[in-house]
C-alpha cells in the first residue's frame, strides 16, 4: 500500500453513511465542487477524508511535472511541458490529497519566487505552492472555519476561477488549480464565511453514532488498526479494491447519464421550497444526482436520486424565512363599558393635564416589587444627578432576582485599533503585526534576524550596487546577484490574534426594571459566544450594592463565564466608581504580565451611580475616574448602554463613553445586521 500503509481503510468506517456518500459523489463527479463536513469532535471527519485516497482512481499526468498537467489538455500545460518535444512522456498516479498545513503562509499556499535559484542564476523562477500540488486532486483543509481570512480568500479565488495567478515580488505567473475542496469544521468554534461556504458543493452534518452495537464495533476496529495497521488494512483490501473499481466505472458512465426533462422543474422547485439563494444549488443538485445515478450503474436520473442528495446540497445554503409579523399586544381586560368610559377624561384638555394618581398603598416597600423600581427616575432642574429622592433607598432594599437570559444574536465585529507592536499568539479578532513566519506580507523592514527574507525588497536594495560589486570581485563569483548584509530586508507580516475581554456588568437594582437585565444577559451571552469563536480570554466583573466584585479572572473558559452570567443576581445600589477602579486594576495586571496584550474593556451599564468612593457626588466621581482611566492608551474601552429608550433619557452612559474615549453602543447596536439595515433604510 506504500504511503497509505497507516491510513484507515475507507470501507472499515463504521456508520457515517452520508459522509461516505458525499465523498464518493465528489470522487465520481468533481464538478460537484467538494464537500464541507460539519460535526463535533471525534466523529471521524479527518479519518474519512484521508481514507478516500485509497479508493480514488489513477489519473494520467505528464511525467515529472510539478503541476500534474493533463496530457489531453495542452492548453493548460505549464511552461516546462509546453517546451517538451512530442510525444510527451506520460505516467499514471493516484489522485493526491494535499493537506493545507497548519498556519500556512501566503507563500506556502500560492507559491513564490525560488530564492536560492534567483541568487545562483539571476532568474525569476516560480516555486509551486499548495494550490499547484492540489491541481487535479483534493485540497483538504482541517478546521477550515479557523483559517485566516486572507488565506481563505486565496483559496476562494482559485476555486472560483480554476487558476492560481501570482502577481508579486517581481513575478507574474499563472497555472491551473482545479481541485476538489474538502473542509472539516466544528460549528461550536464559529461559522464559515458565507463567500467560502457557498463554494462547497455539498455539506454534511455528522454526529457520533448512537447505536451501542456500532460504538462497540468502532472501538474494536480502531484497536485492531492501532495494533496491526498492515494486517487490518489487508482485511479490508478486497472491499476497498471493489469500491475503487465502482468509482472508476461510475466515472466512465457519468458522461452518458441524462436527466429527464420532467425532473428539471423538480430541482428548482425543491430549491425554492428550501428558500435557497442563487442558482448554484440547482446546478450542484443536478451534478450530484447524476453522480448518484452513475454509482448505482444507471443511465437515467430518478426522483429518488435527487431526494437522496438534496439535503446535502441545501443544508448550508438554506436561508431562514422572514418571520411573521408579531401579533398585536393583548388588550387589558375591561370590567364593563361603564368602567371604560369613566376612566377616560371628559375633554382633550383634561386628558392632557390629567396625571396618574399613586395607589392607596403608596408606601409599599420596594422589596415587595420583584421587578425593580416601577418607574424611571424623573429629571428636574434642581437635581445634579438623575435620581429621585428615595431611589437610593429603593435600590438598597430591592429583593435579589435572577433573570433568564434573553434572546442572543450574531455580534457585529468589535476590534481594538491597530498599532506597530509585534505580538505572538493566535485568534480571530484583532489584526496585529507578528514576528513569526505567519500572516500576510504587508511591507518590508531592514530590522530582523533574517529568517523571513523579503526577496523583492532585498533585490531592489542590492540592484544599484551590482556594477560596483562585480568590479570589486573581478567577476570570480559564480553568483548572478551580489548581496551584502545591508541589502537584506525582512518581511513584516500581519495576522489575527485573540484579545482579553473584560466584561464589567451593572447588576444593581435598576437593571431589573422593564426587563433590561434579561436583554442585557442576552447581549452578554452573544458576546461570550463571539469571544469563544475568536479565541479570546474573558474576565467578568459585576457591581452592585456597595462594591465591585471580580467574578471570573481572565480565562479561556468561556463556558465558565456563561455559567456565572446565567446565575448572576440583580439587586442593590450602583457603585459605578468602584467598578471602574476594579476594572482598571484588572487590566493593569493583564498588561503587567503581557505588555503587548490588547485588552478590551466592555462596560455594560446605564451610567447611573449612587455609591461614591469619596466625598464627591456619585456621577461626578465616576466621570472623573473614567477620564483618568482613558489616559492609559493601552486599554480599549467599549460602553454598552442599557438605558431603556423613552421620552425621558439621561444619556449618562453616552457621556461616560465620551469621557473615556470609548466606542459607544446600545444593546441593539451590537447586532451584526444593524449597520446593513441602517444603510438600506438610508438608500431607500
Amino acid at each position: 500500500m506504500g504511503v497509505f500503509d497507516k491510513v484507515y481503510p475507507f470501507t472499515a468506517l463504521v456508520g457515517q453513511e452520508k459522509l461516505k456518500k458525499a465523498l464518493l459523489l465528489n470522487a465520481v463527479n468533481p464538478a460537484i465542487g467538494g464537500v464541507l463536513i460539519r460535526g463535533e469532535k471525534g466523529t471521524a471527519k479527518s479519518t474519512a477524508v484521508r481514507a478516500l485516497a485509497a479508493v480514488l482512481p489513477e489519473i494520467r499526468v505528464i511525467r515529472d511535472c510539478a503541476y500534474a498537467c493533463d496530457p489531453e489538455r495542452p492548453e493548460e500545460w505549464c511552461e516546462r511541458c509546453r517546451g517538451l518535444t512530442p510525444p510527451v512522456p506520460v505516467a499514471r498516479r493516484r489522485i493526491s490529497i494535499v493537506t493545507l498545513p497548519l498556519n500556512a503562509t501566503e507563500d506556502c499556499v500560492v507559491g513564490g519566487i525560488d530564492f536560492e535559484d534567483a541568487i545562483k542564476t539571476g532568474r525569476r523562477q516560480f516555486h509551486p505552492g499548495v494550490l499547484a500540488k492540489a491541481h487535479r486532486g483534493i485540497l483538504y483543509v482541517d478546521e477550515i472555519n479557523l483559517l485566516d481570512d486572507y488565506i481563505a480568500d486565496l483559496i476562494l479565488d482559485a476555486t472560483a476561477s480554476g487558476w492560481n495567478r501570482v502577481e508579486r515580488e517581481g513575478i507574474s505567473f499563472a497555472h491551473p488549480a482545479r481541485f476538489m475542496l474538502v473542509g472539516t469544521m466544528n460549528p461550536e468554534e464559529g461559522e464559515l464565511r458565507p463567500q467560502l461556504l457557498d463554494r462547497f458543493g455539498l455539506c454534511v452534518e455528522i454526529t457520533a453514532e448512537q447505536s451501542l452495537e456500532s460504538r462497540v464495533e468502532l472501538m474494536v476496529r480502531r484497536e485492531c488498526f492501532d495494533t496491526d495497521p498492515e494486517g487490518f488494512s489487508a482485511d479490508f483490501e478486497k472491499e476497498n479494491h471493489a469500491l475503487a473499481w465502482s468509482v472508476l466505472a461510475a466515472r466512465e458512465l457519468l458522461p452518458k447519464v441524462r436527466l429527464p426533462q420532467h425532473l428539471r422543474s423538480f430541482i428548482p422547485q425543491l430549491a425554492s421550497e428550501q428558500n435557497v439563494a442563487g442558482h448554484r444549488a440547482d446546478l450542484v443538485l443536478e451534478q450530484a444526482a447524476k453522480a448518484s445515478a452513475a454509482l448505482a450503474k444507471r443511465l437515467v436520473v430518478t426522483a429518488e436520486d435527487i431526494r437522496d442528495v438534496a439535503s446535502m446540497v441545501f443544508l448550508h445554503r438554506r436561508r431562514e424565512a422572514m418571520p411573521p409579523p408579531p401579533p398585536p399586544p393583548p388588550q387589558p381586560p375591561k370590567d364593563s363599558e361603564e368602567d371604560e368610559k369613566s376612566s377616560e377624561p371628559s375633554n382633550p384638555k383634561e386628558q392632557e393635564n390629567q396625571k396618574p394618581q399613586p395607589p392607596e398603598d403608596s408606601r409599599e416597600s420596594s422589596a415587595q416589587r420583584p421587578e425593580g423600581p416601577a418607574e424611571e427616575p424623573q429629571e428636574t432642574e434642581s437635581q445634579e444627578t438623575p435620581t429621585t429622592p428615595n431611589e437610593n433607598e429603593m435600590s438598597a432594599n430591592i429583593v435579589e432576582r435572577i433573570f433568564e437570559i434573553g434572546d442572543t444574536f450574531r455580534v457585529r465585529p468589535l476590534t481594538a485599533p491597530k498599532d506597530r507592536l509585534f505580538r505572538r499568539g493566535s485568534g480571530r479578532r484583532s489584526r496585529t503585526r507578528t514576528g513569526q513566519k505567519q500572516g500576510r506580507y504587508v511591507k518590508s523592514t531592514q530590522q530582523g534576524d533574517g529568517r523571513d527574507v523579503a526577496l523583492d525588497a532585498t533585490l531592489r536594495a542590492a540592484a544599484p550596487h551590482q556594477v560596483k560589486r562585480r568590479t570589486e570581485l573581478c567577476d570570480s563569483s559564480p553568483l548572478a546577484v551580489y548581496l551584502s548584509p545591508e541589502d537584506v530586508r525582512q518581511k513584516v507580516r500581519e495576522k489575527r490574534i485573540g484579545n482579553v475581554l473584560v466584561f464589567v456588568v451593572d447588576a444593581s437594582g435598576s437593571m431589573g426594571a422593564h426587563g433590561r437585565m434579561a436583554a442585557t444577559k442576552g447581549a452578554l451571552m452573544s458576546l461570550l459566544v463571539d469571544a469563544y469563536q475568536k479565541r479570546d480570554r474573558v474576565a467578568l466583573i459585576t457591581f452592585r450594592k456597595n462594591e465591585a466584585e471580580l467574578k471570573l479572572p481572565p480565562t479561556s473558559s468561556v463556558e465558565l463565564g456563561a455559567r456565572l452570567l446565567r446565575d448572576l443576581p440583580v439587586g442593590g445600589r450602583t457603585p459605578l466608581s468602584a467598578a471602574l477602579v476594579k476594572s482598571y486594576e484588572l487590566t493593569r495586571n493583564v498588561l503587567l504580565r503581557d505588555p503587548t496584550a490588547k485588552p478590551l474593556l466592555i462596560l455594560v451599564t446605564d451610567g447611573k451611580a449612587n455609591v461614591p468612593l469619596g466625598n464627591r457626588k456619585p456621577v461626578e466621581e465616576a466621570l472623573l475616574i473614567a477620564e483618568r482611566l482613558a489616559n492609559d492608551g493601552r486599554i480599549h474601552p467599549i460602553v454598552v448602554d442599557t438605558e431603556k429608550m423613552g421620552i425621558v433619557q439621561f444619556g449618562l452612559a453616552k457621556k461616560l463613553a465620551a469621557v473615556m474615549n470609548a466606542a459607544y453602543f446600545r444593546i441593539e447596536d451590537l447586532k451584526a445586521d444593524t449597520l446593513v439595515r441602517i444603510v438600506k433604510e438610508v438608500m431607500e
